[in-house]
């Protein structure tokens, strides 16, 4: 079933966006020491531009001839799951104390749901 397929590669993407988010992060915020908040906005942006090319070409195989305005609706909802992202990045390292490498994996699972949801019902419907 499509369904079945769509789902199955959007895992494996999905997969490869979080290491791609996670690598770029601990790039940035371990190697390179920079500030957590802003490592994970670059790693976001990374991971975005890496998920817009891998859902248009082979999870949702969109043909649509409007790419702006495809592009500009996935990255708009990236931009609210980023917030997100980042919010609960502040919750769970500043607030609750927890590790940062630790709160990067579950906050980027949470994400990857509220993506896959954006992603089906609004930019490649």
């Amino acid at each position: 079933m499509k369904l079945d397929r769509e789902l199955f590669l959007y895992v494996v993407f999905g997969a490869f966006t979080f290491f791609v988010n996670v690598i770029v992060y601990y790039l940035f915020a371990t190697v390179l020491g920079i500030n957590y908040l802003v490592s994970n906005v670059v790693a976001w942006f990374f991971s975005v531009l890496f998920a817009y090319i891998t859902n248009r070409k082979w999870v949702f195989e969109s043909r649509s001839p409007n790419i702006l305005k495809e592009c500009g609706l996935f990255f708009g909802g990236r931009i609210f799951s980023g917030a997100v992202d980042t919010a609960l990045m502040y919750l769970f390292i500043d607030v609750l104390t927890l590790g940062d490498l630790f709160s990067k994996i579950v906050v980027q699972i949470i994400v990857i749901i509220l993506n896959y949801v954006f992603s089906k019902l609004i930019v490649f419907k």
